[in-house]
């Protein structure tokens, strides 16, 4: 398959946040081959779409528990633990493989209108998460909660991962849609020694490590008086040193940040999910003056409550200039790039994020007909990102292709009944409100 992408404006997200004018995006069995100037391209004899507004890179959301589009709104007004203890866990424990099915083929419908790509989910019942993935077309990259809790077995959760990496690989699935990963949900339900062996596990298998981190104030009491922080016990644990992404880390020392920038730890920032339950906000601009890859998150959308990664972009540059009250502080480029090649950083992934030759062709369109590009799309390029980060959003997403196939056009999903989906996930909330 050969697809020639043309737009007014190209924003390829390299690290200098480029705006190119008049480009296209050629697309070859899944894979771009060419990024620039209609003027400088090669030729091509393949389909070419003309279209109207902006392209970019499939945004990558980097923390999410999207089944959970199923306890939507439930406990919304408490803090994280009396909402985890109180709603989230015991629901959870009532929902079945199928419901997570049925809940993840929603909110994977629900990120890719929002022009979201790829997540990365620590969730349960990972078979029928990882194929409502690939009914809805988009990316993921599956973590399987490890917790130590009444009721679970931490080592069989994670020998049941193991098993699943040894028999599949890592990257599976058409145009590699499906990475698995390990998901030890965290310091406070794992004890040191076995975030040890999970780690194990995962470097022996070049797995990615996922796990929340300094989230709220008041978890990971206990294990801040032994260790000093959660970083200070991951490395403690010989966790650090293989692909680890660290959700949340909302309250980290100069030394925490220190320790994740010579460790090459990501983070998957939640500003709206942090916000929510109050749980503070992250020090984003100390992270990335460090070098630490930063991408941003969503969160489950019962603590968020959507799955907009443009949202949190938008938010992630607000919060960082309230913090530190300077407007200076986070711009709008950068916004843009933590939503796209900063996630992919994050997750030790080079071939999604960007759109540059060798990398998945996961693309969004975002037409130019809406209020905030009444300015024009030859705007100076500042303004021009500006209108998009700060002003678009979302909202003006229309098309979608991941690794080349389109799996959203004029804003609706191309293989997925949204009304059904959602009608699936009525019936599962029902019943687990009657349970």
């Amino acid at each position: 398959m050969s697809l020639r992408l043309h737009a007014p404006v190209v924003l390829p997200c390299d690290p200098s946040c480029s705006v190119l004018r008049d480009a296209v995006v050629d697309v070859v069995d899944g894979r771009i081959t060419y990024v620039g100037e209609v003027s400088a391209a090669p030729a091509f004899d393949g389909e070419v779409r003309r279209l109207s507004g902006i392209l970019l890179p499939g945004l990558v959301n980097t923390h999410a528990h999207s089944p959970m589009t199923v306890l939507r709104g439930l406990g919304s007004d408490l803090p994280l633990l009396r909402w985890l203890q109180e709603h989230m866990w015991p629901n959870e424990a009532r929902m079945t493989a199928a419901d997570v099915g049925t809940g993840m083929l929603l909110g994977a419908v629900e990120m890719l209108r929002h022009g979201v790509t790829t997540s990365a989910e620590m969730y349960f019942h990972g078979p029928e998460l990882v194929s409502s993935v690939l009914a809805a077309g988009s990316r993921v990259v599956f973590g399987g909660a490890i917790l130590d809790v009444p009721g679970m077995d931490w080592r069989a959760l994670t020998d049941e991962i193991s098993a699943w990496i040894d028999s599949d690989g890592v990257r599976f699935g058409p145009g590699e849609r499906v990475e698995l990963a390990y998901g030890p949900h965290s310091a406070y339900t794992l004890a040191p020694a076995q975030l040890t062996a999970v780690a194990q596990e995962a470097r022996a298998r070049g797995a990615l490590f996922m796990v929340h981190v300094a989230e709220s104030p008041f978890e990971d009491e206990a294990q801040r008086a032994e260790f000093g922080s959660v970083p200070a016990l991951l490395k403690a644990s010989d966790v650090l040193g293989g692909r680890v992404l660290s959700a949340h880390s909302v309250h980290l020392s100069d030394d925490d940040i220190a320790l994740y920038a010579s460790f090459g730890v990501g983070v998957a920032h939640c500003p709206g999910s942090n916000a929510k339950l109050a749980s503070g906000i992250a020090r984003v601009p100390e992270m990335l003056a460090a070098g630490v890859s930063v991408g941003l998150g969503t969160d489950g959308p019962a603590s968020n409550d959507d799955l907009d990664l443009f949202e949190e972009a938008r938010l992630a540059g607000l919060f960082a200039r309230v913090s530190k009250m300077d407007a200076t502080v986070l711009g709008a480029a950068q916004a843009l790039l933590m939503a796209t090649r900063g996630g992919a950083d994050a997750l030790g992934r080079d071939d999604i994020g960007a759109l540059e030759a060798g990398r998945w062709a996961d693309v969004v369109h975002v037409a130019a007909d809406d209020p905030a590009f009444a300015t024009g799309l030859d705007a100076p390029d500042p303004q021009l990102l500006a209108n998009l980060v700060w002003g678009s959003g979302s909202r003006r997403v229309t098309d979608v292709w991941v690794a080349g196939d389109q799996v959203v056009a004029g804003g609706e999903s191309t293989r997925v009944d949204r009304a059904e989906a959602q009608a699936g996930v009525t019936a599962v909330a029902q019943r687990l409100r009657s349970a």
